[in-house]
């Protein structure tokens, strides 16, 4: 079930935390020019968000701002499981790579990946 960002917290507390045990973040830190920032959003809701719905245990997305750094996005993923997101296929990954890049043609650059595990 793919939730929208602002659902997810919502959802997690009306189920119960306990089911999300081996939950896994997926965390990044994206450089774009901050005149691009809200065109990048945009695209990402196009082409990112609704690539990784398709996959099972996709539990929804969040984009964070940072005002101290307006060239920086954090993505929040959120996934059930380390497997559910690890199961996507590098050459789906990358084809939806190709695909935002064409949407969005100017430069960006994952700068910082994290995994964090909800405990």
């Amino acid at each position: 079930m793919a939730l929208k960002s602002s659902e997810t917290l919502r959802h997690l507390k009306k189920n119960n935390l306990q089911n999300y045990k081996n939950m896994v973040i997926e965390w990044l830190k994206i450089k774009v020019a901050p005149e691009l920032r809200e065109e990048f959003i945009q695209k990402d809701a196009i082409v990112w968000t609704p690539a990784l719905a398709k996959w099972d245990g996709f539990l929804g997305k969040e984009v964070w701002l940072d005002r101290t750094f307006p060239d920086q996005l954090i993505f929040i993923i959120h996934w059930q499981t380390k497997e559910h997101w690890q199961a996507i296929p590098k050459d789906y990954l990358a084809a939806t790579t190709l695909e935002f890049n064409q949407q969005f043609p100017h430069p960006s650059e994952i700068i910082e990946a994290q995994e964090y595990q909800v405990y």
